[in-house]
């Protein structure tokens, strides 16, 4: 079935949309079942080599086994990309979260390094792998089962999914593809061109909460009534989070290029498997791994931290990120950098303690996320969802502000891969 343009809306007619709507209930669930089904076995892994091994050896996980488990997985993670069919997919350091689709062929790979990466503590999240894979699978099915159906609606329906899953709700999806939908060329309602992704997002949301999924939230004081002084304060701890991001962003392609001068693909991830196993030697577990669980163990007790404290593991956490980004390893950046934004959050209350500590939190994350993503829509979704506070959306709204006109100039978090030099003119011609 075609999703062709009516002649009075220019959009899908509902018939369409109901028809097309069965598909994306069932492929969203399917996005979220292979979620689910990645981070388990990622799980599994953790388990027997932070768990199991070390007990069984009778060592300390937290020593020289986070150095000897990180350099370990880096071998292996560049074992997978040199001989795995496909490599493992494009390098994580130059891709955005919706990329075009990819063979089929690669995506075995792409899981295996990606379950490799997150198992070994590697400060990088499932997001961009995850999402890259439903999108190769489910613009694979529709060509298979539904050819008139347009390879964009496949793709925005496999993001729109996977996003609906990672975050536990359709609201994300909704708010990051509005910008993405918005650019499509072509009139009509643009909640039409959203229909089929947000179903698709709210399938991949309700699977992953009935397979016991751990929510995007955790418990903080609620803010209250909104004050005008929050306002200027919430705003200093959201651009000094700014600021602090633009210094990793400005590290991210030195690091980059500096890995990849060794011009191995066992190599890179090696050298940048053990310096995460020494940045993790010194700022402990809690700096290691996507960092959704760590955030939980930050903000479970945030009196147990002090600001010198939280300044070493947003620093660590930073470096760790733009090594891992910066090391070949698969994996997304959002759900590290929602790390670091909770610990500036948690420094800044610390430093304005009138600041109340939800409003301070959600601040660091909107920072953070504003020049990692570069999208205000997400950064003020996680903003409020990490905190699970929405009396902080109207405050946020308005402190996005100033932190949005530090990052709009700025560069994109993602490496441009150098474009290879055209042949000369008569090796064309031989």
């Amino acid at each position: 079935m075609s999703l062709a343009s009516t002649p009075d809306e220019g959009g899908a007619s509902p018939r369409q949309m109901l028809v097309l709507a069965i598909p994306a209930i069932i492929l969203g669930a399917f996005a979220a079942l292979l979620l689910w089904t990645l981070e388990q076995l990622a799980d599994l892994l953790s388990g027997v080599l932070w768990t199991t091994l070390p007990g069984a050896l009778g060592v300390d996980p937290s020593g020289w086994w986070i150095v000897l488990v990180l350099t370990l997985t880096g071998l292996a993670v560049g074992l997978g990309l040199q001989f795995l069919p496909g490599h493992g997919g494009p390098d994580s350091a130059t891709t955005e979260l919706i990329e075009p689709p990819l063979k089929l062929r690669v995506l075995p790979g792409l899981a295996i390094v990606t379950v490799l990466s997150l198992a070994g503590g590697v400060s990088l999240g499932p997001e961009n792998p995850i999402i890259a894979i439903n999108i190769g699978i489910i613009v694979a099915v529709f060509a298979r089962f539904l050819p008139k159906v347009p390879a964009q609606v496949a793709v925005l329906i496999a993001g729109a999914a996977t996003v609906g899953a990672l975050f536990g709700t359709p609201v994300a999806a909704a708010l990051l593809f509005t910008g993405i939908v918005a650019a499509v060329k072509g009139g009509g309602s643009l909640w039409d061109k959203l229909f089929l992704p947000v179903v698709a997002a709210g399938a991949g949301a309700i699977t992953m909460h009935l397979l016991g999924s751990p929510p995007l939230s955790f418990d903080l004081p609620a803010y209250g009534s909104p004050q005008a002084i929050d306002l200027l304060t919430g705003a200093l701890v959201a651009c000094g989070a700014v600021a602090i991001a633009l210094v990793a962003l400005v590290l991210f392609p030195l690091c980059w290029r500096a890995l990849h001068a060794l011009r191995h693909p066992i190599l890179i991830p090696l050298v940048g498997g053990f310096l995460l196993g020494i940045l993790g030697l010194i700022g402990g577990p809690i700096t290691m791994f996507k960092g959704l669980t760590q955030i939980g163990d930050l903000l479970s007790d945030p009196g147990a931290y002090d600001g010198t404290q939280l300044a070493v593991i947003a620093g660590i956490k930073i470096l760790a990120l733009v090594i891992a980004a910066s090391a070949l390893f698969r994996g997304g950046r959002i759900f590290p950098a929602t790390f670091i934004g909770v610990a500036l959050g948690m420094l800044g209350h610390v430093l304005i303690p009138g600041l109340p500590l939800g409003l301070a939190v959600a601040c660091g994350i909107v920072g953070v996320i504003l020049v990692v993503a570069r999208d205000g829509w997400l950064a003020i979704f996680l903003g409020v969802a990490i905190p699970a506070d929405i009396t902080l959306l109207p405050m946020l709204c308005v402190i996005v502000l100033p932190a949005w006109l530090i990052v709009s100039r700025a560069p994109l978090f993602r490496i441009i891969p150098p474009t290879p030099a055209p042949a000369p003119a008569d090796s064309v011609a031989k």
